[in-house]
């Protein structure tokens, strides 16, 4: 009876170790399954954020420093560069012809808002409005647009 009851102790302690093998197996798996998840995707879930790209229908003219934009819709976007975030790129609406790239000034507003804001200047009498600042949903800095003379 020793033997049985030895022999079931033996069987109890070596399933056990075996559920901690396992348990420490799927965790392993998971939290590798994570990693790969994280560093092939994020950098793609995080594309907008980076570059702050913006859709825009402009329903009348309006004027982005020295050029027209007509009515129609847009695509703005940062130039992708780690040392200058103040190049902006505006293209047609599926992004195949580049409409304008600008060197713009840096801006800056005390709250931010969870949309985007653009604000525009006036101009003279017959002169579309000119677009002077743009920022991004939930950031204090933007962009600056010079008026066109």
């Amino acid at each position: 009876m020793q033997h049985g009851r030895n022999a079931a102790k033996h069987f109890e302690n070596h399933a056990h170790f075996e559920r901690k093998i396992m348990t420490k197996s799927a965790i392993r798996l998971a939290a590798f399954g994570f990693m790969a998840f994280t560093t092939t995707l994020a950098p793609f879930a995080k594309a907008d954020e980076w570059d702050k790209r913006t859709v825009i229908t402009v329903h009348q003219p309006i004027q982005v420093e020295a050029k027209v934009l007509e009515p129609g819709q847009y695509v703005m976007k940062l130039f992708n560069s780690s040392s200058d975030r103040h190049i902006l790129q505006i293209f047609n609406a599926d992004e195949t012809k580049l409409e304008m790239t600008i060197l713009a000034n840096p801006a800056y507003r005390q709250e931010p808002t969870s949309n985007t804001r653009f604000t525009f200047s006036e101009t003279r009498y017959g002169q579309p409005p000119a677009l002077r600042t743009w920022f991004f949903p939930g950031d204090n800095s933007g962009l600056e647009f010079s008026l066109a003379r």
